[in-house]
């Protein structure tokens, strides 16, 4: 072996200058009058061994979520540019080329709006393909990723110019996503989120991803939607097991971060399931009204917050991950017994017997919690969530996290801290005890399908 000492080195960094469509090389003390520079960098170093280059190239996204109401309607725009800024729009709509889009939407959700979507298209005279899929946790495939696909290249699409829309719920815009960040390596793709958890959750991050191996999203990338467009009157025709499925999603984020938004769904959460989050048709600018509103940015931004600074999980303390240390392993022995947003608050539940056991919540704060998930009738126990799959759950934590657990408490209500050594078993196993005993009488949630 030769030791670094042994050797001479010499380290020089490049700027990259663009002229005339020719990239070259040019060190920091040459000062380039003319061209297009880049953000990216080479550093050169020559030792008596050899030259190595090292490449520095900042990759930057950008992506919009937008909220607006009456998304089919013909009139509104932004359906078909509102992934686009005003330049961009002016270019686009100035090219006399007929506009294309490739529609990718769950099949239930066609049976309720495919007429309208085709109506939307139309009337815009846009050349178009729906592919309806049944999307569901199950089929969450690189099967179903590959239909896709087939179907897209089949129609043929411009590779940066025309996005591929997802409607549906989560497993719908993952695999989607997924998808187009495949196709020709990345298609720019739009996500319309049909479902209460797709619109807080999946639809303002950047994962993609399909089930593999019998493990939750075992596959997957790291590519962001150009945009989101977000419009709560899908949840009209939804069941409501599926708004509190999603109302799971947002009591993560109040629970970590934001104390408002906690008393607000435990004072309001009841009525705001069952009006299944739309405004008030009787009561303009009434509290309940205020309420909607104010639950579904509040919980849209605190996500945002903590996805945006760490869209590629370099940092693996994410306060997001709340809810999801048990409930991969649990949602996937169950399937399709539990929604994803049901097996999360599961999770959430035993995670708050732990905070409080270890002394980070009262038994007050506890109950409070308890009480609020049960207002939102998402299922706080469930018999095949064991202490064998506990421990097995965070042992398996522990081998994917670089060596520590990562796991984030709630250190009261409305804000927490990520503990990063492995929770005390005797912790584990009195929580498991005592949340058996409290909370094992109600019992699992309905069967698939009902109201």
């Amino acid at each position: 072996m030769i030791s670094s000492n042994s050797s001479s080195s010499c380290r020089t960094e490049f700027n990259l200058i663009q002229v005339n469509g020719t990239w070259t090389r040019q060190t920091g003390q040459c000062k380039q009058k003319e061209g297009k520079s880049s953000d990216a960098k080479i550093y050169e170093n020559k030792t008596d061994q050899g030259v190595c280059w090292t490449v520095v190239s900042p990759i930057v996204f950008t992506y919009r979520v937008i909220q607006c109401k009456d998304l089919l309607d013909p009139r509104n725009d932004t359906l078909l540019w509102g992934h686009l800024g005003d330049e961009e729009l002016k270019d686009t709509t100035s090219n006399s080329k007929p506009v294309k889009r490739f529609i990718v939407i769950d099949k239930t959700v066609h049976e309720l709006y495919g007429s309208k979507v085709s109506q939307y298209f139309d009337e815009r005279g846009v050349i178009y393909k729906i592919l309806p899929l049944t999307t569901t946790e199950e089929n969450k495939s690189m099967e179903l990723v590959t239909k896709i696909l087939e179907e897209v290249h089949h129609l043929g699409i411009d590779r940066r110019s025309e996005p591929i829309i997802a409607l549906g719920g989560g497993v719908c815009l993952d695999v989607v996503g997924l998808a187009a960040s495949l196709y020709r390596r990345r298609t720019p793709y739009i996500r319309v989120p049909t479902t209460l958890l797709s619109y807080v959750d999946a639809s303002v991050g950047a994962k993609t991803g399909v089930n593999f191996a019998g493990g939750k999203n075992k596959l997957g990338t790291y590519v962001p939607p150009v945009a989101t467009f977000l419009d709560s009157s899908f949840f009209q025709t939804l069941p409501l097991r599926q708004i509190s499925n999603g109302f799971a999603e947002m009591l993560k984020m109040a629970l970590m971060k934001h104390l408002g938004l906690f008393e607000l769904l435990e004072v309001n959460g009841s009525k705001l399931l069952h009006a299944k989050l739309q405004p008030s048709k009787t009561c303009s600018g009434s509290e309940m009204e205020d309420s909607t509103a104010a639950s579904m940015r509040i919980a849209i931004e605190t996500m945002l917050e903590e996805l945006a600074p760490n869209l590629w999980e370099d940092d693996l303390d994410r306060l997001v991950d709340f809810g999801h240390l048990i409930s991969p392993e649990l949602e996937m022995k169950v399937l399709p017994a539990l929604l994803h947003g049901e097996a999360v608050n599961i999770d959430m539940s035993f995670m708050v017997y732990v905070a409080q056991q270890k002394g980070l919540l009262t038994n007050d704060e506890k109950d409070r919690i308890i009480q609020c998930m049960l207002g939102l009738e998402l299922p706080v126990w469930h018999e095949e969530c064991s202490l064998a799959l506990v421990q097995k759950s965070l042992r398996e934590r522990l081998k994917h996290s670089a060596g520590s657990v990562r796991m984030p408490l709630p250190t009261g209500l409305g804000r927490a801290e990520i503990f990063h050594d492995m929770i005390e078993d005797d912790v584990i196993c009195q929580a498991f005890q005592k949340w058996t005993e409290e909370l094992s009488s109600f019992g699992a949630p309905p069967a698939l399908g009902e109201q």
